[in-house]
């Protein structure tokens, strides 16, 4: 099976796959422990450095573009320094973000994680400050979003990738747009609250506690079948991929039967940080190359077993994914 997988990567330069959805500023803000404050029972720290690396949709379409994908980013920010920052961020790695619009409603979603340490010791998260607020987009805003993308889906658009964190740009209208396009390319959903509400798609890759969510129940052992069932008729999706941690993940696609896949490499695994949008990116871009369900759950879960073994919010790249089959052969 290996080397059909093989050439499926490498055709991933060719590749063009739009990601809309919440762009996320993940603030990374590096101290090295000095001493106790005398104002309060807290660590000081003395300031290293100070950086901004794309999460949510920018987790994925970062990781779309270094597997080799031809990228559009689309979605909307804040007129502010994190949104500025996210966008440059992207454009480094070649993602188009000129659909990225600005609002001036809005607030750049940022997640800042404050990590301490010595200087030469592996620096650990000592607290978490999360801005954000929900705000559905400006009707101007939404009706240019939809007709971008319509008209790049005419212009031979390959995949469409939406990541929704539930920060208001899945609107109804941008929902209804990608119901519509869901016959004409391949359409994949990665959301944290509303799996359900993207009717029709090619595939939905929603987390054993986004199962939950969904169904109301744990998809343990004992109910995963069911949930795989529930799952494809509650969305009408075409599959479904239920990643499940150190279990690796369970395929469901129409009247077939579950396919389960063990997880890649070791499993001790160091950082589950973003790698969510590592599989949905790897999926999605293999399903645009050709590959059958299977094969791309296959190259997701390879992805996503490289993704685990890094810290932090990161990608990984297609020179990476290649060396996981080595010498193997069909």
């Amino acid at each position: 099976m290996s080397s059909p997988l093989k050439e499926y990567i490498q055709r991933f330069s060719s590749i063009r796959m739009a990601v809309i959805g919440d762009f996320i500023a993940d603030e990374f803000i590096h101290g090295a422990t000095s001493r106790i404050s005398r104002e309060a029972p807290v660590l000081v720290l003395d300031f290293i450095r100070r950086e901004i690396i794309p999460g949510g949709g920018g987790n994925a379409a970062m990781n779309a573009a270094a597997l080799g994908g031809n990228v559009w980013a689309i979605g909307a920010l804040g007129a502010d320094v994190a949104g500025e920052e996210l966008r440059q961020a992207m454009e480094r790695r070649r993602i188009d973000t000129r659909l990225l619009l600005t609002d001036s409603e809005r607030l750049t979603p940022t997640k800042t994680r404050i990590m301490a340490g010595g200087r030469n010791t592996k620096r650990q998260q000592v607290i978490r400050v999360d801005h954000e607020k929900k705000l559905d987009l400006s009707e101007k805003i939404e009706s240019q979003m939809v007709r971008e993308v319509e008209r790049m889906v005419d212009d031979g658009l390959d995949a469409l990738l939406i990541s929704d964190y539930g920060l208001g740009v899945a609107t109804k209208g941008t929902k209804e747009a990608i119901q519509a396009l869901s016959g004409e390319l391949i359409v994949t959903v990665d959301s944290r609250y509303a799996g359900d509400s993207f009717p029709g798609v090619t595939a939905i890759t929603p987390n054993e506690e986004e199962v939950e969510g969904l169904l109301g129940y744990w998809p343990d052992e004992d109910r995963l079948d069911e949930a795989g069932a529930s799952l494809l008729e509650k969305t009408g999706a075409q599959a479904v991929v239920i990643t499940r941690g150190d279990m690796g993940m369970s395929l469901f696609e129409g009247e077939s039967p579950r396919v389960d896949i063990p997880i890649y490499g070791s499993d001790q695994v160091l950082d589950v940080t973003g790698a969510g949008d590592t599989v949905i990116a790897a999926f999605t871009l293999s399903l645009a190359a050709g590959a059958s369900m299977h094969e791309a759950a296959e190259i997701a879960n390879r992805a996503a077993g490289l993704a685990v073994m890094k810290a932090g919010t990161t990608v990984v790249e297609s020179h990476e994914l290649l060396t996981t089959f080595g010498g193997e052969s069909t």
